[in-house]
């Protein structure tokens, strides 16, 4: 009889952990799938990276010692907008401050450039929420290089 509720109990656990809302997929896995699903190609850093230079910028690269002027908008993969510029301003940052993605990603582009970088989320925030980011998030960053020095 016991063995009985034991079986009804691990079945019930069973069903509620196949009922999960969330995405348990590898990030590259929910990138390529977001790049197919909006006709979308990008290249693949070694780092894990996938990026589209919409303009290449100046030759002259900035370094991971400078510092950055940028325009930028940081989405989630379902579009929601959880950081931006405000109009046309810019904003400078050092460049050794910031997350791993655009570390890799901005000395892609020189001054001038544009970038898109989609960012697995241990190149990001990892497995910790900050603001309205969920932790593992994958991120989408679309960035204008303006100027760094």
């Amino acid at each position: 009889m016991k063995l009985k509720y034991v079986f009804a109990m691990l079945l019930g656990i069973a069903l509620i952990a196949c009922n999960k809302e969330t995405d348990d997929r590898p990030d590259e896995e929910k990138i390529l799938d977001f790049l197919a699903e909006n006709n979308l190609t990008a290249d693949r850093h070694e780092s894990g990276l996938y990026y589209q230079i919409q303009t290449p910028g100046s030759s002259e690269r900035p370094e991971l010692t400078d510092s950055v002027t940028v325009r930028y908008k940081g989405t989630l993969l379902d579009g929601h907008v959880f950081d931006q510029t405000p109009g046309s301003s810019t904003i400078t940052f050092p460049l050794r401050n910031l997350i791993p993605a655009w570390q890799i990603g901005i000395p892609l582009v020189g001054k001038g450039g544009e970038v898109t970088l989609y960012c697995p989320s241990n190149l990001g925030y990892g497995n910790r929420a900050v603001g309205t980011i969920p932790a593992g998030s994958v991120l989408i960053f679309e960035i204008d290089l303006v100027d760094f020095n």
